[in-house]
């Protein structure tokens, strides 16, 4: 019987362990105000770091994980994902040329993407093959639609990140900046707000996009870690916390 005990406690204990250990560890960006290193309260709570962070650490939670997360330059993050130094990166858009890399999680939702330009700046256009003329700022290594990435005929120019696009554009260095219309305002906003006035996003949208997590095939039980989260999520998706996430984020 102190057998039978003994073993039943190692079981126990064991299983205990094992559900502690159960950590995911991704990557991302500053891409407020979807996601961003800068809490909005002194609480370490990943929800207050954005909604893309909040889907995430709720879903994960749902599955019985905790989530750890870097910030990184996007160049960078998708590098480190890729070679398998994370389980995975976010937020990501589909795209065929990640596959290679990377599984794509379910999709969340997302917002809408477009270009923004100077008011003083008058444009129309029924296809890109209007905007062959044009200067177009992009942010290096970022998926936005199948039919932009592949027009090899715009004049694309690369930066790192979608604030030196903001800045370039508003001094006139490029005509058009590709940006999600919620990341462009809420720059605009709080880091330029002398621009406001300025500058404006370009209506209709080249695309309202989805987001995933996407999982490197690198990393140790990728696909484990991926139908986890996607049972998550969709246990979110079907309570409706996603929809009260939005809300609160002020995306709805």
């Amino acid at each position: 019987m102190k057998k039978i005990n003994l073993i039943l406690a190692f079981i126990v204990i064991s299983f205990f362990v094992f559900s502690q250990n159960k950590i995911v560890y991704l990557v991302t960006l500053d891409w407020p105000p979807y996601i961003s290193s800068t809490a909005k309260d002194s609480s370490p709570q990943l929800a207050n770091y954005g909604y893309v962070a909040e889907i995430a650490y709720e879903a994960f939670k749902k599955a019985g994980y905790e989530l750890k997360i870097d910030f990184k330059p996007w160049e960078r993050a998708v590098k480190e994902a890729t070679d398998g130094d994370y389980d995975g990166l976010f937020p990501e858009y589909y795209g065929e040329e990640r596959k290679k890399d990377f599984v794509f999680s379910d999709p969340f939702p997302g917002g809408p993407l477009g270009f923004y330009k100077r008011k003083d700046f008058k444009i129309k256009f029924s296809s890109l093959k209007d905007l062959k003329d044009y200067k177009i700022g992009v942010v290096r290594g970022y998926i936005n639609t199948v039919e932009f990435d592949n027009a090899t005929y715009l004049q694309k120019e690369d930066v790192v990140d979608d604030e030196t696009n903001i800045k370039k554009l508003y001094f006139g260095r490029i005509n058009l900046i590709v940006i999600d219309k919620f990341v462009g305002e809420y720059l605009i906003k709080t880091k330029f707000p002398n621009y406001y006035d300025e500058l404006e996003f370009l209506e209709p949208p080249l695309e309202v996009k989805d987001l995933y997590i996407v999982f490197s095939k690198k990393s140790k039980d990728y696909q484990q870690k991926l139908k986890d989260f996607n049972k998550g999520l969709a246990e979110i998706k079907k309570s409706g916390l996603i929809d009260k996430i939005l809300k609160k984020q002020g995306f709805k």
